[in-house]
């Protein structure tokens, strides 16, 4: 009871000094409309801090949508730029996704989309960020990992993603996607990063498909 009545004290004394005022500037009845004032301003921070989280989670998957990926990537970059620590972004475009979502509905297309969510946060660290940029893009952020790292880290999970089937209504789906990587450089704008991650996707998917057909030539 003691400890209870002393952390009240406590709160009280923080209260007033945040306001410039001490205990005899303040009647009772004073303090008890600003106690009231402030339990119900931290309440309302409680609220707006969940509202903005959820505001920055993906509706469909359980990955950040592009709006928290871009805040999360700015964090990232500050502390490259802080730090000088190596960082990199990992862009994910899933192949033939419009096919399926053709043949086997939407439902289908939203449970893969959701599984491949959850394999990629499965798959990384916790200082690691997921998002998904939308459509059936994903981004991943790897903190404090090199250029080598991240594309070791990029053949992981693409080797993963082809070895794990997502089963939907009975049909199970094999998911296949192309990956890109770009090491942060330094005082780089996010949305840029994004593009030449992006870019880096296009070229290996472009050079996959050039491959196999030579092969089918061949």
């Amino acid at each position: 009871m003691a400890f209870g009545l002393n952390k009240v004290a406590s709160e009280t004394t923080r209260l007033l000094q945040g306001l410039g005022l001490s205990r005899r500037d303040v009647s009772d009845a004073g303090l008890a409309a600003l106690q009231r004032l402030a339990a119900e301003r931290d309440a309302l921070a409680e609220r707006l801090a969940a509202a903005e989280a959820l505001a920055d989670r993906d509706t469909l998957t359980p990955v950040l949508n592009r709006r928290g990926f871009l805040r999360e990537l700015h964090r990232t970059m500050s502390e490259v730029e802080r730090y000088k620590t190596p960082a990199a972004v990992i862009f994910i475009d899933l192949d033939g996704f419009k096919a399926l979502n053709d043949c086997y509905g939407h439902a289908a297309g939203d449970a893969v989309l959701s599984a491949v969510g959850r394999l990629l946060l499965d798959s990384v660290r916790e200082s690691d960020v997921v998002g998904r940029l939308g459509g059936d893009e994903f981004g991943v952020i790897l903190n404090r990992a090199s250029a080598e790292e991240a594309t070791a880290k990029a053949a992981a999970l693409n080797h993963k993603l082809n070895a794990t089937p997502v089963v939907f209504a009975g049909v199970s789906h094999r998911v296949r996607g192309s990956f890109g990587v770009h090491a942060i450089a330094m005082s780089e704008d996010p949305e840029a990063a994004i593009a030449r991650a992006d870019e880096a996707m296009y070229a290996e998917k472009y050079a996959r498909r050039e491959q196999a057909q030579a092969f089918a030539a061949f």
